[in-house]
């Protein structure tokens, strides 16, 4: 530690990877819509499960994206005993722009964001805001961090949920939050200290790793 502070508590570490590639030629929003994903990038998914801590409780969200990914990872050689599924952990539900393409929602909605489909607060018709998902994110993660305290905790997840996760481990604005870049198959790595007080208990290790040679040189992330 740079502050020469003794670690006396326990330490969580949790693993964030974002699910892989979607197939969406025609770019629409399917935020909960229940889309495969596409796996084949073998070298990609073999570098990434090396980096994945071995002895880990693993977690996905309910959707199949997540769930297949986190498989994948485990055949391409990361270390899983047995994947638990928590739907709190699923991407933002957009309500009824789900199946919408990107311009129809920029064009018939006249709050866009540069880095998101809505201010954060704007909640669509049917569906949840990001503060909605960071809080039950938020919920899961602090639940979670109590039942498995000192271990490394793997998650496959989404995007709107590790920028969610980076929200409440800098204690940061949803409108800053939604500025984080979480490329497919990328790992985000925050800790959790047991001993600090629970206002700066969180340390973000790194965000978005991601070999870009290996994701670009396979139509990866645009």
């Amino acid at each position: 530690m740079a502050t020469g502070a003794k670690i006396t508590g326990a330490v969580t570490r949790w693993w964030w990877v974002r699910h892989a590639v979607v197939p969406n030629p025609e770019r629409r929003c399917y935020g909960q819509s229940d889309m495969d994903c596409d796996v084949s990038n073998e070298e990609l998914f073999r570098h990434q499960a090396k980096l994945l801590p071995k002895g880990a409780v693993w977690y996905a969200s309910n959707l199949l994206r997540a769930r297949k990914t986190a498989e994948h990872l485990a055949r391409a050689g990361a270390e899983m005993d047995k994947l638990h599924i928590d739907p709190d952990l699923a991407e933002q539900h957009f309500g009824k722009w789900q199946g919408l393409t990107y311009v129809e929602i920029a064009e018939n909605h006249a709050d866009n964001h540069l880095f998101w489909l809505g201010p954060p607060e704007f909640r669509p018709e049917g569906g949840e805001s990001f503060v909605d998902l960071r809080d039950r994110t938020v919920r899961s993660i602090d639940r979670l961090t109590a039942e498995h305290k000192g271990r490394d905790i793997v998650a496959t997840a989404h995007g709107g949920t590790i920028r969610a996760a980076l929200a409440h481990a800098f204690d940061l604005h949803p409108e800053a939050a939604v500025r984080f870049e979480i490329d497919n198959v990328s790992i985000t790595m925050i800790e959790h200290f047991e001993q600090a007080n629970p206002e700066h208990a969180w340390r973000v290790a790194f965000v978005n790793y991601m070999p870009r040679a290996l994701a670009f040189a396979r139509g990866g992330p645009a």
